[in-house]
């Protein structure tokens, strides 16, 4: 019988991922706060905040996955 890990080591780390969704909404938003004292400027610039942060993720995710490449 095959375990969940080995078998599908993709369905794992998606299921992983999805705990970085309140961390990337509250620092976005903390950050954003701190520049701004109303509601529309905090959530516009928590958007492009949270929209950096999901591309440097993903670029060292890429970088990552590619040295992984690399080595195999």
């Amino acid at each position: 019988m095959l375990e969940l890990p080995t078998a599908f080591p993709l369905a794992l780390a998606a299921e992983r991922l999805w705990y970085a969704a309140p961390l990337i909404v509250s620092v976005s938003l903390c950050y954003a706060a701190t520049r701004h004292e109303e509601p529309g400027p905090i959530l516009a610039h928590g958007g492009r905040f949270a929209l950096w942060v999901l591309i440097f993720m993903l670029v060292v995710a890429a970088g990552l996955q590619v040295f992984g490449w690399m080595q195999g």
